[in-house]
């Protein structure tokens, strides 16, 4: 068994923010049981146990949500010594965790720093933007604190990156945006097209995002981080990274750009396994780590066609030019009521391509 990545859900969909867009509580709100809870302790041994015995030299855990911190600190603890305890093989052992930040203090950032977890700190652009789609439960603007939990990693040399989800709001700053970030000294970012309701034909939210907006923001992101990385200024934007690298021969390594799903497991409160964290729904259940083992868990991943699937596109993605670097893009973006077909950005990346295409080589070659 090669590598394997481990996404565990420790408060389900629990959060202690109400985000405007957020996609996990849309798909909670699908499903028999919306909240599984918080996950006990004898769920996480059972799933650390058979990831490390499973994994062949390196294991990812990586925890998400809902908000994953909201599962406590102890919960955290507790895994550092269950990874000790069952790390029988001597993988190599990541941990990571994405977060809203508004728990983070110096004792979790003590902890985090202190055992190499790479951190995701969810961000939204900038202060009004942000305080407008990303609020607390009792609707009080986060931005502040946010800022503060970055402050407080940089003070603890915390490996942390920054997450977007690039919503109409944000497509229309992209100049604005990525400026801001430096200015805070963040050099490492991610940019995620937001998605729309499940199963819902996109384009009907205020935040939802156009292919004509996404292309747009593309390009003029692109010239600011082109502008800083070709004369030797360090940014990461790692879709821009995965295009070089493609370019130098090289596989993407973010889930979403290789065009077929890749073997995931997705670990819900109650153990549950899904293989994709967008598809987290009772249809898409296939398995539970409390009771079954991951030989078990892959068959029934074959079994219900997931990764099979993913194969199919569109028939025009086989003649189009961009083809090997778009690949189709994230299943998620092809899947509609009548199959996997066509991106929903598809006209974007038309777009966005030929404009960039020329200096992409520049730096692949560089």
């Amino acid at each position: 068994m090669p590598p394997i990545h481990v996404l565990i859900k420790p408060a389900s969909g629990n959060c202690n923010m109400r985000c405007a867009y957020c996609f996990y509580g849309d798909i909670v709100e699908r499903r028999d049981v919306p909240s599984y809870g918080m996950m006990d302790l004898p769920t996480l041994e059972n799933v650390v146990r058979k990831s490390l015995r499973y994994a062949e030299g390196e294991c990812t855990i990586a925890f998400q949500g809902g908000e994953p911190t909201l599962a406590g600190l102890d919960f955290y603890k507790n895994l550092i010594e269950m990874q000790n305890k069952h790390n029988v093989n001597g993988v190599t052992i990541h941990n990571a965790i994405q977060t809203n930040g508004l728990l983070l203090d110096e004792n979790w950032v003590s902890f985090l720093t202190r055992h190499d977890f790479l951190v995701g700190l969810s961000v939204d652009g900038i202060k009004s933007v942000h305080d407008s789609l990303r609020h607390d439960r009792s609707g009080k603007e986060t931005y502040g604190r946010v800022r503060d939990a970055a402050a407080l990693m940089d003070r603890y040399h915390t490996q942390y990156n920054i997450l977007t989800v690039v919503t109409a709001q944000i497509a229309c700053r992209a100049r604005k945006v990525y400026q801001q970030y430096k200015k805070n000294g963040w050099r490492y970012m991610q940019f995620i097209p937001c998605l729309d309701p499940f199963e819902e034909e996109r384009g009907r939210h205020t935040y939802s995002l156009s292919p004509q907006l996404y292309a747009e923001f593309l390009k003029e992101l692109f010239d600011q981080w082109y502008n800083d990385v070709s004369r030797g200024e360090f940014v990461s934007i790692r879709y821009f990274d995965n295009l070089v690298g493609m370019l130098r021969g090289y596989p993407p390594e973010s889930c979403g750009m290789g065009g077929v799903c890749s073997i995931q497991y997705v670990v819900e409160a109650d153990g549950g396994v899904y293989p994709c964290d967008f598809y987290v729904t009772d249809a898409y259940r296939i398995g539970d780590l409390n009771t079954d083992g991951f030989e078990e868990i892959d068959q029934r991943r074959k079994d219900i066609g997931f990764i099979e699937d993913s194969y199919d596109s569109a028939k025009a993605c086989a003649s189009c030019p961009w083809h090997p670097l778009c690949r189709g893009g994230c299943r998620r973006d092809r899947d509609t009521p009548e199959g996997i077909g066509r991106n929903y950005y598809c006209d974007a990346y038309r777009d966005f391509f030929p404009y960039a295409i020329d200096r992409l080589q520049r730096l692949a070659q560089g």
